[in-house]
């Protein structure tokens, strides 16, 4: 069998991404697939980009990823942004939307947030349409299997993991490493099955917590000067979301 690491939304917590990579060789896991959020919320963005270069195999584009290249006015924005080289700006406007691959028969599909855009926002208690709708085809999927839709999502962006079977098809939020927002633990998934077997076959889906420094990532945040720095603390200790937010702006998950 084979077995698949998938992580999201860093967001520059450097000591989560380490402590989740432990786990994951500890495991023997080879293969990393990342959903996107690098940066932005945390104090080390750049050390996350490099990372992530190093130890993802592919790497899909989030929201943070996406504004964090572009001119804002937010003072905060262009403190995170402040961060990065020219190269790092460069791969993160690299990153593809989507990927997709067949796992003991089943076709698999991951992406940020939604198949229509990196700014959809879709939790486990939204409407059964909402959620059914992330199985759809849309213009920015691959559809490597002609107009197939998906037997299995994996998404990121809302720092909630869970997992649901809708109607005979899987959908997974792998929650978050660096900014999980329902459990002060960073949070990944591992698939296991056949990779690229297109008999079906045993497949599952696990999702893992793991213990890190939160007060090393903390005591990091403040060393920098970094910015909203109680909101950031506050998200890290309670796992708790710091309110309303625009993520066009930056103030988002």
């Amino acid at each position: 069998m084979d077995k698949i690491a998938v992580i999201s939304d860093i967001h520059g917590n450097i000591p989560a991404l380490e402590s989740v990579l432990q786990d994951i060789r500890t495991r023997g896991i080879k293969r990393i697939i990342c959903l996107g959020d690098l940066v932005g919320k945390g104090p080390q963005s750049s050390q996350a980009v490099d990372m992530i270069k190093q130890y993802c195999e592919i790497t899909v584009k989030g929201n943070w990823d996406d504004f964090i290249t572009r001119p804002n006015e937010s003072e905060t924005i262009k403190w995170h942004q402040s961060q990065l080289t020219s190269q790092q700006n460069h791969y993160l406007e690299s990153l593809p939307f989507s990927f997709e691959f067949i796992m003991s028969g089943r076709l698999i599909r991951m992406f940020h947030a939604s198949p229509r855009s990196l700014y959809d926002r879709i939790q486990p208690w939204d409407s059964i349409e909402s959620r059914l709708s992330l199985f759809e085809n849309t213009q920015h999927t691959q559809n490597i299997v002609g107009i197939r839709e998906p037997d299995v999502i994996c998404y990121g962006d809302i720092h909630n993991a869970y997992i649901q079977n809708l109607e005979g098809r899987t959908l997974c939020n792998v929650g978050s490493v660096g900014n999980p927002l329902e459990i002060p633990q960073a949070s990944y998934a591992i698939l296991e099955g056949k990779y690229g077997e297109e008999e079906v076959g045993i497949f599952s889906i696990q999702l893992i917590r793991v213990p890190y420094n939160i007060e090393l990532a903390i005591n990091l945040a403040k060393e920098i000067g970094m910015p909203e720095l109680e909101p950031y603390i506050k998200e890290l200790t309670t796992a708790k979301y710091r309110g309303l937010h625009n993520v066009h702006n930056g103030d988002g998950s």
